[in-house]
């Protein structure tokens, strides 16, 4: 038998295959065949069986007999059907036509066999439905990765020069890494280069932010949850950690999880095995983890809100964003990027006075590049002509005392300016807690996130009430 590529040895290992067949002799056979390709196959004689089984373990396919004691094929396949929607049944039949052939994929089926069939033919069926599950859990990565733009890694300063570096070296590596660095530095951006610079660049590229997530529903979110596990779970839903198989995970704002939820984190990370909220059956993940964090996770530590063990695992490749404050000689460059990106927009070829240029790169960019970019987007909407003056700007920009522009009679600034100083008061109130501060200020935790994105609020800047 040929040898199979690294990969797909894996990928064959971490397949379980349920074969629910009362005929011994076919059971054997087929059995042993499928074993020899590396798949996993448990055994069943009938549907209760396999009920039982699909209880206790997690199938990526079941071949089944459709004539069967207790219960038959097709009702297994209606419960497979309800309680197991990603799992593929393949049906068999010694007594099949065209007709119960059509019934059986309108109910479900992923394939159909007459009895005798050639097991090449069993084989090549099998590995197509894989195939087709992997496709699947592609898309939704894809999907999760459309939602937004991916943008290019620019800087020639010292600083993103050592980043690039260690994207080079670690991207091809499954280690663990940890990025760090202030809010809208780029960190998911040098997390999307590690998974295309890695092995596992056409696997699934999951991404999870954990300061979005309820504290509630994060760990359904990360594992997935049984039916009836909790109230509203009305079906079996998988988690990031199933979605991201073969692939890789990026868990954004890592101090945000919730410490309770920390040590199941961990044992993923150590037997690469899970539970899903409610469920019983063991799941194998093979998942390349990322995390990044505005915070100093080590400080975290030090004061009990994060597990010593879980960030010296997490931290096996430790990578830091510089601010861009720090790296001034970059900013012309990723000017002259965003206006580009803004000019195709328009359908206006959009440029920057020298005035204006020179304000930018004086001012200090609380909320780094996201600002930046920010700042040349609303700049190139609210120019009247296709260059970009000082005057264009920002007032906060242009002014050279750094002081707020508190005789702004301009409604919406001056709305905007009192809700991010009510944002920081409550964050300051709250401890830098954002679930405590998103309850003082009546609105959802995830809608308190959007906005301190659309602010350039930077976890790390709470302690002041000021721009």
């Amino acid at each position: 038998m040929n040898r199979l590529p690294i990969h797909d040895r894996k990928v064959r290992n971490m397949t379980r295959i349920l074969l629910v067949e009362d005929d011994e002799i076919m059971r054997i056979s087929v059995q042993d065949r499928l074993e020899k390709y590396g798949w996993n196959v448990d055994i069943a004689i009938n549907g209760n069986e396999a009920v039982k089984r699909l209880n206790d373990t997690g199938y990526q396919i079941i071949l089944s007999d459709v004539r069967m004691p207790n219960m038959d094929g097709m009702q297994l396949l209606a419960h497979v059907q309800e309680h197991a929607p990603y799992t593929d049944m393949i049906m068999m039949t010694a007594f099949g036509n065209v007709e119960s052939a059509i019934d059986c994929l309108k109910k479900g089926a992923a394939d159909y066999l007459l009895k005798p069939f050639d097991m090449d033919d069993l084989v090549i069926r099998i590995n197509r439905i894989i195939g087709l599950q992997s496709l699947k859990a592609l898309n939704l990565s894809l999907e999760d990765n459309c939602r937004q733009r991916r943008e290019n890694l620019i800087g020639t300063s010292p600083g993103m020069q050592e980043v690039f570096r260690l994207i080079r070296q670690a991207g091809p590596s499954d280690a663990s890494i940890l990025i760090t660095g202030e809010s809208g530095t780029g960190k998911e951006l040098v997390a999307a280069a590690l998974h295309e610079a890695s092995q596992r660049r056409d696997q699934p590229y999951i991404r999870l932010n954990c300061s979005a997530i309820p504290d509630g529903l994060m760990e359904s979110e990360m594992f997935g949850h049984e039916r009836g596990a909790f109230t509203g779970a009305i079906g079996q839903k998988p988690g990031r950690f199933e979605m991201a198989n073969s692939g890789t995970l990026l868990l954004d704002e890592i101090a945000e999880l919730p410490l309770s939820l920390q040590p199941k984190l961990l044992r993923v990370l150590q037997e690469k095995e899970f539970e899903r909220v409610g469920g019983t059956r063991t799941i194998k993940a093979d998942v390349r983890i990322i995390c990044s964090t505005a915070k100093n996770l080590s400080a975290e530590v030090s004061n009990g809100r994060f597990r010593e063990d879980l960030y010296y695992r997490l931290r096996v490749i430790p990578i830091k964003l510089p601010p861009l404050r720090t790296r001034k000689e970059d900013i012309p460059e990723l000017i002259h990027h965003f206006l580009h990106e803004y000019s195709l927009k328009r359908g206006i070829a959009m440029s920057l006075s020298d005035e204006a240029m020179s304000c930018l790169l004086a001012y200090n960019y609380p909320g780094n590049i996201r600002e930046l970019k920010n700042i040349i987007e609303r700049a190139s909407i609210l120019a009247a002509q296709p260059e970009i003056q000082g005057t264009d700007l920002p007032s906060d920009i242009t002014r050279t005392d750094g002081s707020g522009d508190k005789d702004s009679l301009l409604l919406a600034e001056a709305v905007a300016r009192a809700e991010k100083e009510t944002i920081l008061k409550a964050l300051l109130q709250a401890g830098n807690s954002r679930t405590r501060a998103a309850e003082l200020l009546g609105i959802s935790r995830k809608n308190l996130w959007e906005k301190m994105k659309g602010f350039a609020i930077s976890p790390e800047c709470h302690t002041r009430t000021g721009n």
